[in-house]
């Protein structure tokens, strides 16, 4: 019995640990993994901004998400622009590899801060 109880205490234990770790509607990557969980490190610059635009188009090429040719990305043009009223990153990289046109231009947004928000080929 002793053995029965000490192994549900544990069992509970893990399965609470896990569930208060665990978020649903976002996963965390190599580059972007929320390690600050929302604690403002401040804006990031325009250079930055392209340097985490290039690291973040290799991370979707090796993953899978956009052509592979993207993987090779080493110039891209950042640009504040604001949607919803809240000013993001826009980073924008052109691969005439990409025999599609509408699929050309790759654009990468960030939060002011640096986060990650999403990635589409129309910049909207």
């Amino acid at each position: 019995m002793k053995l029965f109880t000490t192994t549900t205490v544990l069992l509970a234990s893990l399965a609470f640990s896990l569930s208060a770790h665990a978020g649903s509607g976002h996963s965390h990557d190599k580059d972007d993994g929320h390690s600050n969980h929302g604690h403002s490190q401040g804006p990031i610059s325009n250079k930055k901004a392209v340097t985490k635009g290039i690291a973040k188009v290799k991370f979707l090429a090796q993953r899978g998400t956009v052509d592979k040719s993207w993987a090779v990305v080493t110039q891209g043009s950042a640009t504040k622009k604001t949607f919803n009223n809240k000013p993001e990153w826009v980073v924008m990289f052109k691969n005439e590899k990409i025999k599609d046109k509408s699929k050309q231009k790759l654009y990468i947004f960030f939060s002011l801060d640096g986060h990650y928000i999403a990635a589409n080929y129309t910049g909207k």
